[in-house]
This record gives structure tokens, sequence and C-alpha cells, in this order.
């Protein structure tokens, strides 16, 4: 796989800095996303990683993490807010279908966290097991569980179903509608093929599958794009983020209430 030459710089001085930071504590690095499918776009995507350690994140090793990330976005103010690590521990990993553990996580939109990750985090961890490039570390099949396609869909549906609630959280933002619309065009095409794909392939791809929504998918890459337009109604647009979700829910199944 080949990783875009814009982000290489970043990944070389993380895979070099971080084994510093974090000693006999880190497993590995795992980079993927649109990085590793293939459709990176410099303008709008992120930066995935994901770093496997030996133990959960304590208060002092949090605390060195945050200022190193600050650090990181002093030195590469280009992808400032597009870096997003996740730290989690191996036993996190092999249970997390039992119980939540502690996930240290930095990504878009907000600071650097630790928040609980347990079965809603499959899909992360099926896509990161069939689908990421080693950085540093062992075979990421050695850290993630076998997660077979059958759980990947159902957790998918799941996911599905939540976003009838959640969509109202979109009225104000159509960023986040656009997120939405893109989304509901990635949950379809994973449910159809087993597999993740980028938010512009996942799009492309629905745009055959529902004509009647092209519009409505065409729309929400143009403002994904122009998620930095001040001039906006938001809530003009809302109604296609509620229908885009009750199409796709209906579509694998899922009744809209």
């Amino acid at each position: 796989m080949h990783i875009p030459l814009t982000i290489q710089p970043v990944l070389a001085t993380i895979t070099q800095e971080l084994p510093t930071q974090l000693g006999d504590t880190l497993v590995g690095i795992y980079l993927y996303g649109s990085a590793v499918w293939g459709d990176f776009d410099d303008d709008i995507s992120d930066i995935d990683l994901l770093v496997v350690l030996t133990r959960d994140i304590d208060d002092a090793l949090f605390a060195r993490l945050d200022t190193w990330h600050q650090d990181l976005e002093a030195r590469f103010p280009a992808w400032a807010g597009r870096i997003e690590i996740a730290y989690i521990s191996t036993t996190a990993l092999q249970t997390f279908r039992s119980h939540n553990s502690p996930i240290a996580v930095i990504s878009p939109g907000e600071p650097f966290n630790v928040k609980e990750a347990g079965i809603d985090w499959l899909i992360n961890w099926y896509t990161i097991r069939h689908q990421s490039v080693v950085l540093s570390g062992p075979a990421v099949a050695t850290v993630i569980p076998d997660i077979s396609a059958h759980e990947f869909r159902d957790n998918v549906r799941r996911q599905v179903g939540e976003w009838r609630d959640w969509v109202s959280h979109t009225r104000d933002s159509r960023p986040s509608q656009a997120y939405t619309i893109l989304t509901m065009c990635r949950a379809l095409y994973a449910w159809d093929s087993g597999t993740q794909v980028s938010k512009r392939v996942a799009a492309e791809w629905a745009m055959q599958q529902l004509p009647a929504h092209a519009d409505i998918i065409a729309n929400a890459l143009i403002w994904r794009r122009d998620h930095r337009e001040l001039d906006i109604n938001h809530a003009a647009t809302y109604r296609f983020a509620v229908e885009m979700v009750r199409v796709v829910g209906e579509k694998i199944g899922i009744a809209w209430e």
C-alpha cells in the first residue's frame, strides 16, 4: 500500500517520538483510514492511527502525551486538528466484547480525552484488523482478535439504528448533516460488501444504488468540502440528513419510527 507522500513526515515523526514518550508501554502503531484505502485528500482527510499499549494510560502518561500532541501540531500546523490517534491496551482489545475499557483519543473536534470503548468500537477494530498498515510493532492480527463479517454487519446495522436519534443533533450544522449522509453511504456499502471504504468512494457507489437520492449525496460531498463556509442556512438542509438515515435504515431492515 502506498502511503501519501504529504503525510509521511508526520508519520515519521510520530513513529520516531512515540517510543520515547511511551517506553516499554508501547506495543504497536497502526495506520488506517483513507491514507490506507488510497483515497486520501490533503485538504479534508484525517490521519488515523491506533496505538496499542501494554496497559491503560494513567494520569501521568496522559499528561505527557497531551503536551506532546500540542507540540506535534505546532510543528505540523497544516495537520492541526486532523491527527486522530487512539491509545488502548492489549487487554482492552482482547476483551472489548465483554466489557468497556478506557481509551484515550485525540480527534477532530475534540481535545485529547479518555472515554470508554467496548462493543461499540467493533467496526473500528474490524476495519483496522483487515485494512491497516503496521508502522511499528507486531502484525495487527496479534493484538486485535478475529471478528467475523457477520459481527461486522450486525454492528453496522446497530449503529444505523442509533442514527435515528443522533441525527437530531445535526439540525443546526450542515457539516454534521454532510457527515451523517456520507456515513449512511458508508454504512450501506459496509452492509452490502462487508468492508469499509472512504466516504467519497462510498458516496459514489451509493449514488448508483440510490439514484433517487443521488443529488442529496452529491450535495453532501460539496458541503463536506465547504465546511468552513459561514453564510449557511443550516436548518434548511436538515431534512436531507433525516431522509438518508431513514432510507438506509429501511434498506438494511430497520423500520423508521
